[in-house]
């Protein structure tokens, strides 16, 4: 799968500033009165791969619809690539932040899967010749050349996610917003979507997960972001956010299985984070008693 092939020649992977985006002291109150952000200041480099956790309302959606303008400020400011998203067009800002819906079918609207992935970049005004050279290397990419001329409505759950992910990727955004992108997937078919999310982080995407998975949150991101109740608890690497026992329950953040037994099996040492470090724990002392 040539996911790099997809991507704009970039520096090279992690470069963290300056700042690609800054969210600056946002609130945001819905029409029905529900203040949903309060106060919040998040600033996200170039390069990272962050994950936004919390317990339904705690305003993850929220922020996450203020990084690409379908949501503007209340009061506050958000800069995206220099561009300020209360006056930038949506079309403006697209160029630069992909997003990706949790519900595939809420971005899927064309007749066939090739129009679904040659919508954006004519949109952005691109030559036919280009729009059909993003198409073939999103099918090709994304191994969905046998369903070019399928309507994708009526593809798999699965595949359906991929086009939505293709779709958005075809208008080459630096940075991607995937919110619960595992969602429906098995374990395996979640794990193949995130070799997709890690190839393109690697080729210099900015990637920005919304999941309530934890498992996602602690092998593939590399900071974590928590809210609750529309303000940020923490912000820091995925794993010192993971450690903080008072931080996760206040917030009722459950650790993974692996977290949680080895806690039980060594409650004096920080936690294993993945299945390799609890063998290779265990096997350790095996060998030493």
């Amino acid at each position: 799968m040539n996911v790099a092939a997809l991507t704009q020649p970039t520096a090279q992977h992690p470069v963290v500033a300056p700042p690609l985006i800054t969210v600056d002291h946002v609130r945001h109150v819905y029409d029905n009165g529900v203040a949903a952000l309060d106060d919040v200041s998040v600033q996200i480099g170039r390069g990272e791969l962050i994950g936004l956790v919390g317990q339904n309302g705690s305003g993850k959606s929220t922020l996450a619809k203020h990084l690409n303008g379908l949501l503007r400020p209340t009061s506050g400011q958000v800069e995206v690539a220099g561009l300020d998203t209360r006056s930038a067009s949506l079309a403006e800002i697209a160029q630069h932040v992909g997003f990706v819906f949790q519900n595939p079918d809420h971005q899927i609207f064309c007749s066939t899967v090739r129009e679904e992935l040659a919508f954006g970049p004519r949109n952005l005004g691109l030559s036919p010749a280009a729009v059909e050279s993003r198409v073939a290397l999103g099918l090709e990419a994304f191994g969905l050349e046998a369903f070019a001329d399928h309507p994708p409505a009526l593809l798999g759950f699965g595949l359906r996610r991929k086009v939505s992910l293709a779709s958005v990727l075809s208008m080459r955004p630096d940075v991607l917003v995937l919110d619960e992108p595992t969602v429906g997937l098995d374990w395996r078919s979640a794990l193949e979507l995130m070799a997709i999310v890690e190839r393109l982080h690697e080729a210099g995407h900015t990637i920005v997960l919304i999941t309530h998975d934890m498992r996602i949150i602690t092998r593939f991101t590399t900071r974590a972001v928590v809210l609750r109740a529309g303000t940020v608890v923490a912000d820091g690497p995925t794993r010192s956010v993971l450690l903080d026992t008072d931080l996760l329950r206040a917030t009722q953040i459950e650790p993974t299985q692996v977290v949680r037994l080895s806690g039980e099996l060594w409650p004096d040492q920080p936690p294993a984070f993945e299945v390799d470090e609890l063998v290779q724990r265990w096997t350790g002392e095996g060998r030493r008693s």
